[in-house]
C-alpha cells in the first residue's frame, strides 16, 4: 500500500508525518485490498482538516475531518475510514 501526504497552507513536518503513517497502517489489519491512500492536511483559519481518499480493489472511500486540534482531526477521520471499510468489506463478502 502506499501512502502519500500533502500539505495545504501546512508543512508537514516528520512527527506528523509519522502519525498519519501508524493511523493509516492500522487499516490494513480491517482489509487488505487496499492499493493507494491519499491524505491531505490542511489548515483554514482556526481549523484544522484531514482528509483521506482510499483506493480499494472495488471502488474509492473517502472521508474528512476538522477539527481544532490535527491529532485529534486524523483520529476522527481514521476512525471513519476504518467504519466504511468495514462496511465495505461485509458488503462484498455478502455479496459472494
Amino acid at each position: 500500500m502506499q501512502i502519500n501526504i500533502s500539505g495545504h497552507h501546512l508543512d508537514i513536518t516528520d512527527p506528523l508525518r509519522d502519525y498519519v503513517n501508524k493511523k493509516i497502517g492500522k487499516i490494513l489489519q480491517h482489509f487488505d485490498h487496499i492499493t493507494d491512500t491519499q491524505v491531505t492536511l490542511s489548515i483554514e483559519k482556526n481549523r484544522q482538516k484531514a482528509e483521506a481518499q482510499v483506493r480499494v480493489s472495488g471502488g474509492e472511500i473517502f472521508a474528512h475531518e476538522e477539527s481544532h486540534d490535527m491529532y485529534a482531526s486524523i483520529d476522527a477521520l481514521t476512525d471513519k475510514i476504518e467504519r466504511q471499510l468495514v462496511k465495505n468489506k461485509e458488503k462484498m463478502s455478502a455479496k459472494r
